[in-house]
């Protein structure tokens, strides 16, 4: 065996660097405000994603704004994110590379247009679930009418190919509670496999800070990330990534190295062990 030592090159090749945005690259003010983050006073954010109606919502402090421009420049960016293709436009940040959306159910190309493998492939996949998931969303919109609970429902849908024409199918199902009571979000999750009959055969829930969510088994962004590196990504080069929830460790697991911020759900259950 022949043994080579490292010597410096100055072609480098770029790493895939796979990135969730929310809370990993930026976050609201209110969240700013919870994890006390530095470099993040008022003359120094800059504004990341914006609301409906065109206003600032989200925001890098300025550590995370260098982090990012330097992502940029050194690596080729990939964003793995659970917001959907509506959701991503309001994202004010320069994507150029792959986008995993929706939890993984959608895949864009770099030009912007569905990646038709993965599309056929979650239209197989999430047709046959399209009763329960209807089930699931007439009772949660009954639910969320009661004043009382302040819950606010959302189900994700987009359009899939089924061969001759495109067809419209429920993806997940969000909640959030209007007063942001988490623990209400947590006491509602564990009530949900009695609601359907084989919930857990189907279904697993996802419940991060105010955001609940009801996903099928086959709607995960580790799914997506695997279909990307094994069709998509040269395998020569080397990739990383971050991510701050539990939903996100999986797909980190896929890659060379991963990492998290030092706030949020999974930087929260790690320094609690």
């Amino acid at each position: 065996m022949t043994i080579t030592f490292f010597q410096a090159d100055s072609n480098i090749i770029k790493p895939y660097a796979l990135m969730d945005l929310d809370d990993t690259l930026f976050q609201t003010q209110r969240k700013i405000d919870a994890w006390n983050l530095p470099t993040a006073e008022a003359n120094n954010l800059v504004c990341a994603s914006v609301n409906k109606q065109g206003l600032p919502l989200s925001f890098m402090s300025q550590r995370q704004a260098s982090l990012f421009n330097w992502l940029l420049a050194s690596t080729e960016l990939i964003v793995v994110t659970a917001r959907d293709r509506d959701e991503i436009k309001r994202v004010k940040l320069p994507f150029a590379s792959w986008q995993v959306l929706t939890h993984g159910a959608i895949i864009l190309h770099k030009d912007g247009k569905r990646q038709a493998q993965w599309r056929q492939h979650m239209y197989n996949k999430l047709a046959p679930l399209q009763g329960k998931l209807n089930q699931l969303s007439q009772l949660f919109a009954s639910y969320s009418q009661n004043d009382s609970n302040q819950l606010v429902f959302t189900p994700h849908i987009d359009s899939f190919n089924n061969g001759d024409a495109d067809e419209e199918l429920i993806i997940y199902l969000a909640i959030k509670h209007a007063q942001k009571d988490h623990q209400a979000l947590i006491a509602l999750a564990e009530k949900l496999p009695t609601l359907i009959r084989d919930f857990d055969e189907h279904f697993y829930v996802h419940v991060n800070a105010n955001n609940l969510a009801i996903l099928p088994h086959v709607v995960h962004k580790r799914h997506a990330v695997q279909f990307l590196l094994e069709q998509h990504l040269d395998n020569q080069r080397p990739s990383f990534g971050f991510g701050d929830s539990l939903a996100d460790l999986p797909f980190l697991q896929l890659l060379d190295w991963y990492g998290m911020p030092n706030h949020g759900q999974l930087h929260d259950r790690l320094s609690s062990r």
